[in-house]
This record gives structure tokens, C-alpha cells and sequence, in this order.
């Protein structure tokens, strides 16, 4: 009886950690297609508008790790209610939001709640059998991707019954709904890991990460030589180097530069940060394509809902590889998934910059692109997981997630850069923007896939990730009482 309820009580907390993780991803590309709605609503650029979404990946980077480690410190489950609250917060002022630097401000917010990904692996480890946590992991992943692309389609029909601002308003409700069901029936770790937050290292990322975006995604209106460019990018690389002196010395890191450096880990990771560069701005600048007005000389003129659907075969593809990802695991390795996601990824990218002129080649683009992210989410999480100890499985999968999402603020900002750098005379883009950008696309998951192929394979991993005395947990069991 009791390992029944014990059954039917992990079954719910998947299930809240799972509409936590979905929603959060959702909410990344759910504003994606109704980027120019909001331009003109709140009379701004494309260039800052694109800011609404490089804000929120920016700031789930920041956050990400530092509820991470402070979930570990005082309970996971307590950190999750706050992710999920900071997240509906977000959507509120989001939804009330009169101008562009509130909505950013509002995104910002909604950021916070990126921590959900380190949170949600951690108590699967804690919670769930050593047999169950890979697959579980996986299956968070795949239920991560699925929610991105489903954000996509799904925003047209909400924007044409209602407004953009329900984009805010329904994941406020039910992101809300989610952070009470996490406190009321996600069980609070036992598990703790005594330490403290370096703020030193917290300030240098944030640093680092805002002064090379910030360039990066004004380069064309600031001028790529003019002195604030410039300083900005020295003051990147000064930060970033700062920043690592400072988590190789700390006795407390935000990231466990040891753990990064295995082999199966950083070669994952570089992966991530690549693919990541390259999917959301697929996310990001597909839709916006679709919707340009032909009168541009180029584009589809297509409604929000239209945009959607022509990203329908995005996510069907998406859901089939995230099903076959599992059931091929024992016939085809995490890394032979990984780098055939990747080699589909290129073909995608590739096909948008020399073949984009009907709507077929979009759709058969999309498919090719959710093929990719369905079998890569799941492969990057499952080898991952093969590679650190089982009580890093936590720190090092939701780091994964993070430096997926560094790498999408990146390549977000970079391909607003290079579509708005020459805008036509009505101040819409030129054709040769988006041509570019694709290829930016193209060069980023071809690095991803060459990426894959330096993935070490499952033995030289397991022979490889032997820990050290120096990266043994110490006083890391703490038990907590029953009940709250």
C-alpha cells in the first residue's frame, strides 16, 4: 500500500514539475509570432521590440543558477513555488504592461522562473528511483521542447479570439494554479547541500552576458566600430574572464567548473549553447518572416494564426522524434541522436537561406527543424545524466538547459543584428537580412553538429567520469522532518 501511494505520488509531482517546465517553455516562444502586433501596439522598433524576448533569456541565465544553488541550500520544492510565482507575476504585469520597457521589465520577471529546469531534475533525482531518473529527465526534456514549438501555434488562435496581452493572461492562471499545486503536493527534499551564494560570481555573469548582448543587438543602429560597441565587447571578455578566475576559486561556484570540464560534459554543453543559438532564433525570426507584407518583395503577408500553422509541421515533427527518441535508445546511442538532431537542423537552416519563397518550403523547413530539437532535447539530457555522478544530475542537467538558453539570448540578439542592420525605405527588412540571418543560422547548427560528432561515447564517458576526492559530495544528506 505504501509504495502504491508512493507510486501515485511521484506520478503527481512529474506532473506538476512537467506543467512548470512546459509552461516556462512555452512562454519563450508564445510571443514570438505576435512580435510586430507588439511593435505597433507599444510603437517601438523591431530592433528593441526583439528585446522582449532576448530579456527573458537573458534573465532566466542569470537566475537559472542562482535559485539552483539556493534550492539545493534551503529545499528545492520551496525554490520551485518561488520560480512558478515569479513567473506569474511576470505574466501579470505583462498583460497590464503600457509601454515596451515595462513589458521588458515584466519579461525580465517571467525569467526568474527558468529555474524551474534545475529545480525539476533535482527533485527527480531526489524523489524518484536511481531506474527512473533518466528516463524521467528525458521526458521533462521532450515535454521542454514540445512546449516551445506549441507556443508557436498556438498563439495565433488566442491573438485572433482575443488580444496579445491573453498570451499573458492564461499562463498566468494556470502557471499560478501550478506553483499551488507544487506546494501542496510536490514533496520537500531531504536532500540538502550546505553552502552560500557567491554574489561576486553572480554580478560577473550578469555582467558579462549584458555587456556582449547589448552590442550585439544595437551593433547596427550604435555602428559596429562606434566606441560604445567597442567598449562594450572589451568589457564582455574583461567580465568573462573575471567571472571564471572567480568559479575556478570559489569554495562555493554557481557552476562547478570541475564537473564542466569532463569530457561528455563540456563537449554536451558546447552543443547546447550552439543549438540553442540557432532554435530560438528559428523561434524567434521564422514567424516574423512569414508575417512580412509582400509588399516588402518578399514574405507571405500571413496573420498571426496563419504563421502558426505553417509552424504546425514543426511541431508534429517535434512530438514524433520526442516518442521514437526513447524507444530508439536501445538500437541508436544519445550521441547517434544528438548528432543526426543536429545534421537535421542543418539541413533545415540550410533550405530557409537558398529556399523560402513558398509556403511548402517553410513548412518542410519547420518539420525538418522539430526532427532536430525532438531528438536532441532528449539525447543532450540522457548523456548528461550518463556522464556526472548521480548527485550532480541536477546542477548539471538544468546547467545544460541554461547554456541552451545563453546560447538562444545570443543568437537572438546576433540575427535581429544582422535582419535589421539595412532596413528598406517603409523600415521593414530587406529580404537580404533574412537571407543572411538564416545563414548565421546555418553556420551555428553546422558548428553544432561538428559538436556532436566530439560527444565522447558512452564507454570513454563512464571511464571518464570517475570522480575525484576533490568532487565528492560532502555533507550533502540532511534530513528534514515529514510534513511542512
Amino acid at each position: 500500500m505504501t509504495e502504491t501511494v508512493r507510486r501515485g505520488s511521484r506520478r503527481l509531482t512529474f506532473f506538476v514539475l512537467a506543467a512548470g517546465a512546459g509552461f516556462f517553455a512555452m512562454l519563450q516562444s508564445l510571443i514570438t509570432p505576435v512580435l510586430p502586433t507588439i511593435q505597433h501596439d507599444l510603437h517601438t522598433s523591431q530592433n528593441t521590440v526583439t528585446w522582449v524576448l532576448t530579456a527573458y533569456l537573458l534573465s532566466a541565465s542569470i537566475f537559472t543558477p542562482i535559485l539552483g544553488r539556493v534550492g539545493d541550500m534551503v529545499g528545492k520544492e520551496r525554490m520551485l513555488v518561488v520560480s512558478l510565482a515569479s513567473l506569474a507575476l511576470g505574466c501579470l504585469l505583462a498583460a497590464a504592461a503600457p509601454s515596451i520597457g515595462v513589458l521588458i521589465v515584466a519579461r525580465v520577471i517571467q525569467g526568474i522562473g527558468g529555474a524551474v529546469f534545475p529545480l525539476s531534475f533535482g527533485i527527480i533525482r531526489d524523489e524518484f528511483p536511481a531506474a527512473r531518473v533518466t528516463s524521467a529527465v528525458a521526458a521533462i526534456s521532450a515535454i521542454v521542447a514540445a512546449g516551445g514549438g506549441l507556443g508557436v501555434v498556438l498563439a495565433g488562435p488566442i491573438v485572433t479570439a482575443l488580444d496579445y496581452r491573453w498570451l499573458f493572461w492564461i499562463p498566468m492562471v494556470v502557471v499560478g494554479l501550478t506553483a499551488l499545486a507544487a506546494h501542496l503536493f510536490v514533496p520537500e527534499s531531504p536532500v540538502r547541500t550546505p553552502g552560500r551564494i557567491d554574489w561576486r560570481a553572480t554580478v560577473l555573469l550578469s555582467g558579462w552576458l549584458v555587456a556582449l548582448l547589448l552590442p550585439i543587438s544595437k551593433g547596427s543602429a550604435w555602428g559596429w566600430t562606434s566606441g560604445r560597441v567597442l567598449g562594450l565587447l572589451a568589457l564582455a571578455v574583461v567580465l568573462l574572464a573575471g567571472w571564471l578566475v572567480a568559479e575556478i576559486r570559489s569554495t562555493n561556484p554557481l557552476i562547478d567548473m570541475r564537473m564542466m570540464r569532463l569530457p561528455g560534459v563540456w563537449t554536451t554543453n558546447l552543443v547546447a549553447l550552439l543549438y540553442g543559438a540557432s532554435m530560438f532564433s528559428v523561434y524567434a525570426f521564422l514567424p516574423q518572416f512569414v508575417q512580412t507584407p509582400t509588399v516588402a518583395g518578399y514574405g507571405f503577408g500571413a496573420s498571426i494564426t496563419q504563421a502558426g500553422l505553417l509552424m504546425l509541421p514543426m511541431l508534429v515533427a517535434m512530438f514524433v522524434a520526442g516518442i521514437l527518441a526513447g524507444r530508439l535508445a536501445s538500437r541508436f546511442s544519445a550521441k547517434a541522436q544528438l548528432a543526426t538532431g543536429a545534421a537535421f537542423n542543418v539541413l533545415a537552416t540550410a533550405m530557409l537561406t537558398v529556399a523560402h519563397d513558398t509556403r511548402w518550403e517553410i513548412g518542410v523547413a519547420g518539420g525538418l527543424v522539430g526532427l532536430g530539437i525532438g531528438l536532441a532535447f532528449a539525447s543532450m539530457a540522457n548523456l548528461i545524466v550518463g556522464n556526472v555522478p548521480s548527485w550532480q544530475t541536477g546542477v548539471a542537467t538544468g546547467m545544460n538547459a541554461n547554456i541552451r538558453t545563453i546560447g538562444g539570448a545570443i543568437g537572438a540578439a546576433v540575427v535581429s543584428g544582422v535582419i535589421t542592420a539595412h532596413p528598406q525605405a517603409n523600415g521593414l527588412p530587406r529580404e537580404a537580412g533574412f537571407t543572411m540571418g538564416f545563414l548565421v543560422l546555418t553556420g551555428l547548427a553546422l558548428a553544432a553538429a561538428l559538436a556532436a560528432l566530439a560527444v565522447p561515447s558512452a564507454r570513454r564517458a563512464a571511464a571518464g567520469r570517475r570522480p575525484s576526492p576533490a568532487t565528492e559530495p560532502v555533507g550533502e544528506l540532511v534530513t528534514v522532518p515529514a510534513g511542512r
